[in-house]
């Protein structure tokens, strides 16, 4: 009896564990994307985008530049410094958020009344086993432990690396692995690929088959649609942006443009600054050529009731500080730049 009371005392704490880890890594805010990874980056999906290998200062963006219908950022680098939201990703889910917490509550109901309600092994009636169940919860708790604990230290990481800090070296203990030709097909294409690395621009991979290419008016066309594609998903509206996606990507908004309808809900964004645009990786595949940038970005990101417009998720006083990854792709010569994907870092896609 003794060992039984032991081990319930144990998972009741855990599960108590999962469900603050749960509440903490969905209090991420919404932007477009909802702070989570989607769309399709071709061969590569299934592989994290790669940091850049170095700081980009060739060709700073300006952030006082900010895209069609943006109010103009107000605050400096040197500002106060507020933390580098971490996405969502999984957890933004509402599915998932309920069947945690589904999971986590029958595990304290079957702690709270004999564990009549998980199944035992056979033959057992006394209820003192492990059940099925609670090796479920067992490894779910241990997953998302270490998944929240992970992304913490990340974000301590990023952070100090986005000020220009004393914190870890960005190519240190925690530096991104270099996703080389990790796609599981294979290289991506009989053409050369960049992705990482200590040398080199990535670009240059778009240019050797492209010559009229240039680099700073690329970085001015995906800053662009970076904030068309914001306004779009503050609008709730593909109008204006659906040219600018990728099919996969339109049917991913419309998707959320819909829920967000439905629940009455308008994701406001407001004094957008972009301080980096860092293209991490080129590649060409399928007769396609396609470019992943890091964007490094600050702003306003709250959720408003459509009706009242009271404050349900978010805060409108102080910025958030954030990286994403943005995934670009066209046909091989042509000029039109469309957005395939975003992601977290240290993210996948997450296929729709």
């Amino acid at each position: 009896m003794k060992k039984k009371a032991i081990y319930k005392s144990a998972v009741l704490f855990g599960a108590v564990l999962f469900l603050c880890c749960v509440a903490l890594e969905s209090n991420a805010w919404a932007r477009a994307g909802r702070g989570g990874s989607a769309g399709s980056r071709g061969s590569r999906s299934f592989s994290s985008p790669s940091m850049p290998s170095r700081p980009d200062t060739s060709s700073p963006m300006s952030p006082s530049s900010p895209g069609p219908g943006m109010s103009s950022p107000q605050r400096r680098l040197d500002s106060p410094q507020a933390p580098v939201s971490p996405g969502g990703g999984l957890m933004r889910s509402p599915f998932m958020q309920g069947l945690a917490g589904g999971l986590a509550g029958g595990l304290l109901g079957s702690l709270l009344f004999g564990g009549s309600g998980h199944a035992a092994p056979s033959g057992s009636q006394s209820g003192g086993g492990i059940g099925f169940l609670d090796i479920i919860l067992i490894g779910a708790l241990l997953y998302f432990g270490w998944r929240f604990f992970a992304r913490r230290r990340r974000e301590a990481s990023q952070a100090a690396a986005y000020y220009g800090g004393s914190g870890p070296d960005p190519e240190g203990a925690f530096a991104m692995p270099r996703q080389m030709d990790a796609s599981p097909y294979g290289r991506d294409s009989d053409l050369d690929s960049y992705s990482g690395g200590a040398r080199g621009n990535p670009l240059d991979v778009i240019g050797r088959t492209d010559p009229a290419f240039d680099e700073e008016r690329f970085k001015e066309t995906v800053q662009d649609i970076f904030f068309r594609v914001q306004a779009g998903w503050m609008n709730r509206s593909l109008e204006g942006i659906e040219n600018l996606l990728t099919q996969e990507m339109i049917d991913y908004f419309k998707g959320e443009f819909e829920a967000m309808r439905q629940k009455g809900q308008i994701n406001r964004l407001e004094n957008i600054a972009v301080r980096k645009v860092e293209p991490s990786e080129a590649w060409q595949e399928m007769g396609k050529d396609y470019v992943t940038v890091l964007f490094t970005a600050n702003l306003l990101d709250y959720v408003v009731d459509d009706k009242t417009g009271g404050v349900l998720e978010g805060d409108k006083l102080n910025p958030v500080k954030f990286q994403e990854f943005w995934t670009f792709c066209r046909e091989i010569g042509e000029p039109a730049w469309r957005l395939a994907g975003i992601n977290q870092v240290d993210e996948p896609s997450t296929r729709h």
